[in-house]
């Protein structure tokens, strides 16, 4: 018989992202985030490659950031509003944590399951923040997917690239709930 916790599913099965412009100070500061980044490691990770990496964004960095994307937009060629839209989430925020998926060489392990194990450990880092009673969300946007601002902006090496930027805060408003997915309409049962 399986010893439940009550409180972990409830949480879970509630849990709600908290949109990255509602996000404000105090952050965590290093001694409160140790433990979240400790606890997002331990999320699946086959072969025990840690194919994950994380650069903790502070207050400094996050304008440096948001520089970095203004550059990389006009260097694109990309539309003023969707400049402004990839910087702000530099702009406006306080701290983040960029998981950086690092690929290993593996003959067990392919290339995409460490890219599951990297959107693993993003999920926790979100989870583990709001379960700690931080505001978090799970942010990526077009800088995150640009090789440039990989590169100018956080030095990453050409085996890495961003899984995802996760945003942790003091909530300033509670988010709506929103609609989530039918599950009986999402779900099929195999008996055999």
């Amino acid at each position: 018989m399986p010893d439940p916790n009550p409180d972990a599913l409830r949480f879970l099965q509630t849990r709600r992202s908290r949109p990255a412009k509602t996000l404000a100070g105090p952050v965590p500061d290093r001694a409160a985030l140790i433990p979240l980044l400790t606890a997002a490691a331990r999320s699946p990770d086959h072969g025990k490659l840690e194919p994950w990496r994380f650069i903790v964004l502070e207050t400094p960095a996050m304008a440096r950031l948001a520089e970095v994307v203004q550059k990389r937009g006009a260097s694109l060629g990309l539309p003023e509003e969707q400049i402004v839209k990839g910087r702000s989430q530099f702009d406006q925020g306080g701290l983040a944590v960029v998981v950086v998926e690092v690929q290993k060489p593996s003959e067990k392990i392919p290339a995409l399951e460490q890219t599951y194990a990297a959107g693993a450990v993003c999920l926790a880092l979100l989870n583990v923040a709001l379960a700690a009673g931080w505001g978090a969300n799970w942010l990526s946007g077009w800088p995150s997917h640009d090789r440039g601002f990989m590169q100018d902006g956080l030095a990453l090496a050409d085996h890495e690239r961003i899984a995802g930027i996760i945003h942790i805060g003091t909530e300033t408003s509670a988010p709506p709930e929103r609609p989530r997915p039918n599950i009986e309409s999402i779900t099929t049962w195999l008996s055999r």
